[in-house]
């Protein structure tokens, strides 16, 4: 599994398209055996779904997300976890792999 966060300042940005780079961590296990941290192309509707799809992405937690977005991240066979308030990626991870992340609100104007 590959679950992709959307980064900015080291910590959960709240909304995926305005992130500086996208933290990829890979599980194996429920155990964390990688992580990257890449740098997203320009954002525009529909490109960040299929780049992460490209990056091996399944999983997406973000703090807010449109709609539209979240329908392209299922086509592109992501699921996205959103309203999450914030955190390192790794803590979310840990708490994704023990049921204990929360989400709640979608944390999106649109």
């Amino acid at each position: 599994m590959k679950i992709a966060i959307p980064v900015a300042g080291g910590k959960l940005c709240a909304h995926f398209g305005h992130c500086e780079q996208f933290a990829l961590i890979e599980v194996e296990d429920k155990e964390i055996k990688n992580k990257e941290l890449l740098a997203p192309p320009a954002h525009e509707p529909g490109v960040l779904p299929r780049w992460l799809h490209e990056q091996g992405a399944n999983l997406i937690i973000a703090g807010g997300m449109g709609q539209r977005a979240q329908a392209l991240f299922t086509e592109n066979g992501i699921r996205v976890i959103y309203g999450v308030a914030g955190g390192e990626p790794e803590e979310l991870v840990r708490q994704y792999l023990d049921n204990t992340l929360e989400a709640g609100e979608n944390i999106c104007d649109h």
